[in-house]
């Protein structure tokens, strides 16, 4: 069994929790599909917590955004945050997010941040139409935050949604178990107030983490993933 995670943003908390049950379940593997920062303020715990536990961890866009010192050009929450982790960081840590790459297959599992057109920024809608274009049978990717299981035909994807903003509506933290290439979603409350509170302590208003209670992006939207064949 092979536990897929996505989407950490610094948020400790969530990520403690999901690596808590990931554990009680048994399962000893762990891959990470990227964006491990961006959003929340805990960048040096998460990193410092992946790398300690071995966890195999891909590069996300807004972990590029912090390796590069580039801007998100289509958020200018996602920036503040992106500054303020670029203050904190450690360097090996800095370091370690720059070393990731976008991709990777794990067995007959290809993995991937974005998409399969864009490694790092592309957000994928599952349809036949798409995976027809893509070589293999079983992918998982994040970016969207949203978690999902699609099968059509011999091709299967998955998407583990977001371990530290889920954004379908559920404030729980989100992530994935891959058994023989059977996918699973796992949902997994976390102490969302202590994550709020690291927030404060950093100095940043409450619209900057006031989504997590109702499981949205930052200013309340809720994204949906209309599913097609």
């Amino acid at each position: 069994m092979i536990a897929i995670i996505s989407d950490v943003h610094g948020n400790h908390a969530a990520l403690t929790s999901v690596l808590a049950e990931i554990d009680r379940l048994g399962v000893r593997r762990v891959i990470c599909l990227g964006d491990i920062a961006g959003y929340y303020c805990q960048i040096n715990e998460c990193c410092e917590t992946l790398i300690r536990r071995k966890v195999y961890s891909l590069m996300g866009n807004h972990d590029w955004y912090l390796a590069t010192n580039e801007g998100c050009a289509r958020s200018r929450s996602a920036n503040e945050c992106l500054d303020y982790q670029r203050q904190v960081i450690e360097p090996s840590h800095l370091a370690w997010l720059a070393s990731l790459k976008p991709q990777a297959e794990i067995d007959r599992l290809r993995i991937v941040h974005g998409g399969w057109n864009d490694p790092v920024d592309e957000y994928v809608l599952p349809s036949s139409e798409y995976f027809s274009a893509v070589d293999g049978r079983y992918f998982a990717s994040g970016h969207t935050h949203v978690p999902c299981v699609w099968t059509n035909g011999e091709k299967t994807y998955c998407n583990p949604g977001s371990v530290g903003q889920p954004r379908d509506g559920d404030c729980r933290a989100s992530f994935a178990i891959c058994d023989d290439y059977a996918f699973s979603i796992h949902r997994v409350a976390y102490d969302i107030g202590a994550t709020q509170q690291a927030m404060r302590d950093a100095g940043f208003d409450r619209y900057f983490y006031e989504n997590l209670e109702v499981g949205a992006r930052i200013g309340g939207k809720i994204d949906r993933l209309e599913i097609r064949s």
